[in-house]
């Protein structure tokens, strides 16, 4: 998907936001934030936990403040919800994306 942007901060790295398909739950979308060096590294690292098809084409839907402030505060600098993402909605560690249900 081209759902996507990224905003380079001060001291030079960036945070990139990604619209994708779910990988569990066909015909639902989240949207994925990576905070990274800059924009190769950032699709990099999600090419690296098997989402092979991820692009970044265009600024079309860049990350809003509020997005950059939760990537910022997480360990990993890696988080998703899904979307549209609904009031209670919180941020949520990739790793919880990627589990298989049991």
């Amino acid at each position: 998907m081209s759902d996507g942007g990224f905003v380079q901060l001060p001291d030079g790295s960036v945070v990139v936001a990604l619209g994708l398909p779910h990988p569990v739950a066909p015909g639902r979308s989240v949207r994925v934030l990576v905070h990274a060096i800059n924009r190769p590294r950032a699709l990099t690292r999600v090419r690296n936990l098997g989402l092979r098809a991820v692009y970044l084409r265009g600024n079309a839907a860049p990350p809003t403040p509020d997005e950059i402030s939760a990537v910022l505060h997480h360990p990993d600098g890696l988080v998703w919800r899904h979307r549209p993402s609904e009031a209670a909605d919180s941020w949520r560690p990739i790793r919880h994306l990627l589990r298989r249900p049991a």
